[in-house]
C-alpha cells in the first residue's frame, strides 16, 4: 500500500494515512476511509472500516517520523535581499539569509545558517545563535540574545520595555529598563507573543521551552527549561517558574511569585500564590486542583439546593 498524505480520520481517503489514539474518536474511526491507520495497542481491535493498521504504543510519536517523510521541509532560504539594510559592524555567519526590507542594527551578530524573514527588525547589538529562524515581521530590541535553533513566528516582539512606572508628585515616572532579554537554545515562540526585557535583572526563557501565540512574558520573569505555555497566557513581572511547567490557555500569573518545577496550571487559572514542585492548580483564584474540583462541585450543589428550597416554598404558598 502507498500513502501520499496525512489526514484526519473523518476525511481521510484510501491513499491517506491517519492515526487513532483516543477512544472519543471511535465514531470517526468506524466510518473512516483511511488507507492506513497508526493505532494504539488498546484500540487495535476496535471495529472500523480501516483494515490496514499499524499497532503502536504511542501513535502520536510515530507521526513525528511519518510527517517529515510525506511533507519534506521547504528549501532553506538563502542570500541577502537587495532591500535589506545591514548596519555598521554587523557580523554574519556562514549561509545567513536575510529577507526583503529587514533591518539588521549596528553591531548585531548572526550565527551560521540564521534565517531572517521579510520585514524583521534586529536591533543594535542583538546576538542570534546558529540555525535560528525569524519567520517574518519579528522585532528584537537592543539587549536581546537568542540561542541556537530558536524559532520566532510572525509578529513576535522581544526585548521591549516592561510595564514599570513610579507615581510621584510630578506625575508617573518611567523606570528605565536596562536588563536583557535572553531566549535560550531550542525555544519556539508563537505569533504575536511579547517578551519584555528586564528592568535591572534579566528576563530569561529557558532552553527547550515552547510558547503559543499571544503569550505575554513581563520584565524579570525567569522561565525554566522545557516549559509549555498555551495561548493568551501572561506571566507578570519578576515571577519565576521552574523546569517543565505546563501552563494552560488564558492563565494569568501575578508578579513576584515562585512556581516550582513541573507545576501544571489549568486553563483560565488566576495564580496569586507560590506553588510547590509538581502540583496542579486550577481556578481563579487558583487552588490545588482537587480543592478546586470540590469547591466547584459544592457551588453547583448549593445552587441546586437553593432551587429546591424555592420550589418547596412555592408549594407551601409562602
Amino acid at each position: 500500500m502507498r500513502v501520499v498524505r496525512v489526514a484526519a480520520l473523518d476525511r481521510a481517503e484510501p491513499d491517506e494515512l491517519s492515526f487513532f489514539a483516543n477512544h472519543r474518536y471511535l465514531k470517526e474511526f468506524s466510518g473512516s476511509r483511511a488507507g492506513l491507520v497508526l493505532i494504539s495497542s488498546e484500540l487495535a481491535n476496535e471495529a472500523g472500516r480501516p483494515k490496514c493498521r499499524i499497532v503502536l504504543a504511542k501513535p502520536q510519536e510515530a507521526m513525528l517520523l511519518v510527517l517529515p517523510a510525506l511533507y519534506p521541509a521547504a528549501p532553506r532560504e538563502s542570500g541577502i535581499h537587495s532591500s535589506a539594510v545591514i548596519g555598521r559592524g554587523v557580523r554574519l555567519g556562514r549561509e545567513v539569509a536575510i529577507g526583503a526590507h529587514s533591518v539588521i542594527g549596528d553591531g548585531a551578530v548572526l550565527g551560521d545558517r540564521v534565517v531572517i524573514g521579510p520585514l524583521c527588525d534586529v536591533g543594535r547589538g542583538v546576538a542570534i545563535g546558529a540555525d535560528s529562524h525569524l519567520v517574518s515581521s519579528v522585532t528584537l530590541y537592543a539587549g536581546t540574545t537568542l540561542g541556537a535553533r530558536v524559532r520566532l513566528h510572525a509578529g513576535v516582539r522581544a526585548g521591549s520595555d516592561g510595564f514599570g512606572y513610579v507615581p510621584s508628585a510630578s506625575g508617573i515616572q518611567k523606570v528605565p529598563h536596562v536588563g536583557r532579554c535572553i531566549i535560550e537554545d531550542d525555544v519556539e515562540i508563537g505569533a504575536n507573543s511579547t517578551i519584555d526585557r528586564g528592568s535591572i535583572a534579566d528576563t530569561v526563557i529557558g532552553a527547550g521551552s515552547k510558547l503559543d501565540n499571544l503569550v505575554m512574558i513581563a520584565h524579570n520573569v525567569r522561565l525554566g527549561r522545557m516549559c509549555l505555555l498555551a495561548a493568551q497566557s501572561g506571566i507578570a513581572g519578576s515571577t519565576r517558574l521552574g523546569d517543565g511547567c505546563m501552563i494552560g490557555g488564558q492563565v494569568g500569573v501575578t508578579g513576584h511569585l515562585e512556581l516550582g518545577s513541573n507545576v501544571k496550571l489549568g486553563a483560565g487559572s488566576g495564580v496569586m500564590d507560590d506553588i510547590p514542585d509538581g502540583e496542579m492548580w486550577s481556578g481563579a483564584p487558583a487552588r490545588p486542583h482537587r480543592e478546586w474540583l470540590k469547591a466547584t462541585s459544592a457551588f453547583y450543589k448549593l445552587a441546586d439546593r437553593m432551587r429546591e428550597i424555592e420550589r418547596q416554598l412555592r408549594e407551601r404558598g409562602t
